[in-house]
């Protein structure tokens, strides 16, 4: 598996830890009220650092053992590699613009801040996921 392979596949591990954590956590904060009474900005806050943070240390960890298994391979890239990054950043990016219509719509609608808030957080959360997944196949299948 190359860098970026690896890479790609530490930051869809983590998210599919952090992004269920978020919810569960957002909604035992609600409790019984109502989802826009809850103080939301510090746990997505705090969920964007630990997803930032665990997936370097995923990564690097990864990269370490890899690196005792083939230290010529470790941290190499080709064009392969950025054509692949390339086709899952617009993938991704296609996500990303439907949660920012999404956020405008809400936006329109004169919505709480929580709900454009979380909107744009699992816009920007399934671009991610979304082009991390096209990524994975491409490495698998290759690019057509």
């Amino acid at each position: 598996m190359v860098y970026e392979e690896r890479n790609t596949w530490a930051g869809l591990i983590v998210m599919v830890v952090v992004m269920p954590v978020y919810i569960v956590v957002l909604l035992q904060a609600a409790g019984d009220g109502p989802l826009t009474d809850v103080d939301w900005w510090p746990i997505m806050l705090w969920t964007i650092v630990a997803g930032i943070v665990l997936t370097i240390l995923v990564s690097v960890v990864w990269g370490m053992i890899a690196g005792m298994r083939d230290p010529d391979g470790v941290g190499k890239s080709d064009q392969r590699d950025r054509d692949i990054a390339h086709m899952g950043e617009r993938v991704g990016t296609a996500f990303l613009v439907l949660g920012g219509l999404a956020v405008i719509v809400l936006c329109a609608f004169e919505a709480d801040r929580f709900w454009i808030a979380n909107a744009m957080f699992f816009g920007f959360a399934i671009s991610s996921f979304v082009g991390g997944i096209a990524r994975v196949i491409a490495y698998r299948r290759g690019l057509v």
